[in-house]
């Protein structure tokens, strides 16, 4: 998952971005309106968390953007106000969710993931691909009948690649979904997480490497290395 933070308070920011990589949930920060409408143009987002009162336009502003655009990103919002009307107003601009300040991460964190499931709720809560079954709420991993125990940021690659059903996913598209803005595209990340994923999960190897074009769930044979055998063929 990643998550646009619009606050223009950086110390919050930064422990809210900060909190969220150690749940596996890849953060951006905007610390005003300007910024937040700029990387929401570039980037793809699963949930935006705006604060109301930013500098440039307000947080009320972006949630309008947002529900323009026809994105269907999901909005929290975050305020210090937490009258009815406030709320009320907000849910009206197209909010999903509402968090008043102070919170707990913890709270952030289960709103964003009960948001998630809510955005996605056209596929099974529960994913199974290639003999894996991925639970992205209790972020749990089984391959057959054995647990899997994956660090946060192996499970977020993996949730990935089970998202995209065999399909083929670049290591840019990795970085981006799994990492953050702030992530080194020149880096090896990519290749040493996805190694290590694929030792984890076990032979026959179910991560197959598409020589100079990404990733996939190798839904065939497992081999790890996905064969070419021609324009319009497949691998089984």
């Amino acid at each position: 998952m990643r998550v646009l933070i619009v606050e223009d308070e950086p110390y919050l920011a930064e422990a809210v971005r900060d909190g969220l990589r150690l749940e596996a949930i890849a953060a951006d920060i905007a610390g005003d309106g300007d910024s937040a409408l700029e990387l929401l143009s570039v980037n793809s987002y699963d949930i935006a968390v705006l604060d109301r009162d930013i500098p440039g336009p307000s947080g009320d502003e972006v949630a309008r953007r947002i529900v323009a655009s026809g994105s269907g990103i999901p909005i929290l919002m975050l305020t210090a106000a937490d009258r009815i009307d406030d709320k009320a107003s907000g849910f009206g601009l197209g909010a999903d969710d509402y968090l008043t300040k102070p919170f707990e991460l913890r709270e952030l964190v289960l709103r964003l993931r009960a948001l998630d499931r809510r955005r996605a709720y056209a596929r099974p809560p529960v994913r199974e691909i290639a003999g894996l079954r991925l639970d992205p709420f209790r972020r749990e991993v089984f391959r057959g009948e054995r647990y899997v125990a994956l660090t946060r940021k192996q499970f977020a690659v993996l949730e990935v690649l089970v998202a995209a059903e065999g399909g083929i996913v670049s290591a840019e598209e990795l970085l981006e979904r799994a990492w953050d803005e702030n992530a080194n595209p020149l880096t090896n990340a990519v290749r040493i997480t996805v190694s290590a994923l694929r030792k984890r999960l076990g032979e026959p190897w179910v991560i197959a490497t598409v020589p100079g074009v990404g990733y996939r769930i190798d839904t065939g044979t497992g081999t790890g290395i996905a064969r070419e055998t021609g324009p319009g063929s497949t691998h089984g």
